[in-house]
Parts: C-alpha cells; structure tokens; sequence
C-alpha cells in the first residue's frame, strides 16, 4: 500500500504538474490569469479526436495539429480579447472565464456529451515500479512531465525568447527598457501556456474519456496549483504540484474519488488565509508583513 502512494502518488504529481504548468507560464510571464486554460486543455483533444476518428489522419499528425490549434487559439485569444482589457485585473478574469465557458458549452452543443469519445494511448503494456504495476501512458506522462520542467529551464536560460519571457517575468518595465516588446512577448506565452494545455490533454486523457466537465476541473486543479505554489512563480508550481499529488491521492486512497476536488479546494482556502502569496510568489509578501 505505501508502495502504491509512492508511486502513484508521483505519478498524480506529474499530471497536476502538466495540468498547471501552462496557466503559471502565462501568469508568470504577463500577469494574465487565462481563465480559458481548462477549456482549450478539453478543446485540444475534442480537436484531436476529430482529425483523427472524423479526418482520417494518422494520429501524429492529428495529435500535432490539435497542439498547433490550441497555441494559435491563445494568440488570437490575446490579440482580440485581453490585449484590450490588460492590466484591468477584474475585466481579465472574466474575459477569459466567458472565453472558457463558451468554447466548453460550446461543445456540448455541438454534441460531444457522454464518454464514448477516447484518445488512442501512445503505447500498450505494463511495467513494474517497485513491484507496482503502471501501465505504459502513465509511464509516458511522468516522462512527459520531468521533460517539461527541464525543457522550460532550458529554454529560458539558453535561448533568445525564453529569456526574454524570463525577463519579462523577473521586471516588465525593466525589460521593455531593454526592447522587448510586451504585447509580442504575452501573446508568445498565451500560445506556448495553450499549447501546453494542449500537451497535457493528449497525454492525459487516453488513461480515461474525453468528457467537457473535464474543463472546469483542470481549470480549479491548476489555479490551486498555482496559488498554493504562488502565482508566477515556476519553482512553485513544481513543488505545490508533488504536495498536491501527494496529498489527493492519499485522501483517494483512504477516503473517495470526489475528495480529490475538495483537496484542491481546501488547499486555495487555506493558502488563501494563512499566506495568500502562497509557498514562492512575492505578490503578496508586503501585506503579509504589515
């Protein structure tokens, strides 16, 4: 049994870390909290799913396309929508949350209700880990996460435009001083921030159905995620994401399926009172003091 939360509790980790790690990116860098980011994480798999049951594509193709869909989604997103009402805190909230909510009612619409829609997993078969069986997806998802944290750091430490992002998230006055254009540089992180939804979706979802409450569910995931490690901060995101793992899957384990959710939820209230800019963030730490 302690085995089995080792392991699995690690595994529920990495997939709260991929579920969260676009919506920190976004806020990190520009400060915009893309409410949208559980329904483009739900879009890119309907999308998926489409091009590859409906289209006919080979499942590479459709699954790269649907990520290419997502990114440029979240540029347009910026250009039309948040470029407008930026730096209006309220006005950006519920932008993106009508953004989200239409897009997943949209598609509920459009028909795709139920769980008869599936992913295709990446590979058959099973592995031991510790004596625990885990199937080969989930295996792909923790590579796929650990993958993601060293890419991002390798990424905004050796290349041109992810230090420009760093910039960006480190001092935006700062960094425009410098030439880096801040429109430009968001719209970037809203592409790349849905682009991994995106990811996440298409590694995740083959371990279940493509359901469009999964929305709003990722969506609560990652902003507890986010809050608890403290918004912007990515080192915290990472860290609140095993804390959160670890902790939901030792409450499914002796408790129930639907305490997962109240996990989440407790852990935004209670960071919320206790230090509100949560285990890394900065944006609050003045008013803490006074």
């Amino acid at each position: 049994m302690h085995l089995d939360i080792l392991v699995y509790g690690f595994i529920q980790s990495c997939a709260l870390l991929l579920m969260a790690f676009g919506f920190s990116l976004v806020y990190g860098v520009s400060r915009l909290p893309n409410f949208a980011h559980g329904a483009l994480y739900v879009l890119t798999g309907f999308v998926a799913w489409a091009l590859f049951k409906q289209a006919g594509l080979p499942y590479p193709l459709a699954a790269g396309l649907s990520i290419l869909i997502s990114g440029l989604l979240g540029v347009a997103i910026y250009y039309v929508v948040l470029r407008r009402v930026r730096g209006m805190e309220v006005s950006e909230v519920i932008a993106t949350y009508a953004i989200g909510l239409a897009v997943l009612e949209g598609l509920r619409y459009a028909g795709f209700r139920g769980g008869s829609y599936s992913l295709p997993a990446l590979s058959d078969g099973v592995v031991f880990i510790f004596d625990v069986p885990v199937d080969h997806q989930r295996v792909w998802l923790v590579a796929l996460g650990l993958f993601m944290v060293v890419a991002i750091w390798l990424f905004t430490r050796y290349t041109r435009v992810g230090r420009s992002l760093k910039g960006m998230a480190q001092d935006e006055r700062a960094a425009m001083m410098l030439g880096i254009d801040s429109d430009r540089t968001a719209a970037l992180a809203v592409g790349l921030g849905s682009m991994m939804a995106g990811i996440a979706a298409l590694i995740i979802f083959p371990l279940g159905s493509l359901v469009v409450e999964e929305g709003y569910k990722v969506l609560i995931y990652a902003i507890a995620v986010c809050v608890v490690g403290g918004l912007g901060s990515w080192p915290g995101t990472v860290v609140a994401s095993f804390v959160l793992g670890y902790s939901q899957y030792i409450t499914v384990s002796y408790g129930k399926p639907h305490y997962q959710m109240v996990v989440m939820l407790l852990a935004i209230i209670v960071t919320l009172v206790i230090r509100p800019s949560g285990f890394f963030g900065k944006q609050k730490q003045l008013e803490e003091r006074v």
